[in-house]
């Protein structure tokens, strides 16, 4: 459920900015990283192809984004920021921050110190085990 909530307190952040959240972590990948290939931004979202040539066509009618041929190999397409892509990114680059400020407000430090312990074990051992290929 607070997946959800939080999801939905992004989406509705990011909204007047006229983005998406996949949109947004797109932006976020390429302002911190970026120039980046869309191999590169596939691979860093666990997304298919095909979605994000969508979410990056988007985003380049949208004029945040424009895409480039490589120096090294003209067929690879590199994705960077446009001008007014590094402005629309200065608005909205920590959508988060502010909705944690509401979601965790009162909640004793401690009790937080623990969530994040147990949410941190629990992904780690999803990961071991999803690396490992095994279905039990």
């Amino acid at each position: 459920m607070f997946h959800r909530a939080s999801q939905s307190a992004v989406d509705a952040a990011l909204r007047p900015h006229g983005l998406g959240l996949t949109q947004w972590y797109v932006l976020y990948h390429v302002a911190n990283d970026g120039p980046l290939t869309q191999r590169n931004l596939t691979e860093r979202l666990a997304v298919e192809r095909a979605t994000l040539s969508g979410v990056v066509a988007s985003l380049v009618r949208k004029g945040l984004v424009e895409q480039l041929p490589d120096d090294n190999d003209g067929r690879v397409r590199l994705v960077r920021l446009t001008d007014l892509g590094q402005r629309r990114w200065a608005e909205v680059a920590d959508p988060i921050e502010p909705i944690s400020r509401i979601a965790f407000s009162g909640i004793d430090p401690g009790d937080l110190d623990t969530a994040v312990r147990v949410l941190r074990t629990a992904t780690r051992q999803l990961e071991v085990h999803t690396s490992k290929g095994s279905s039990s």
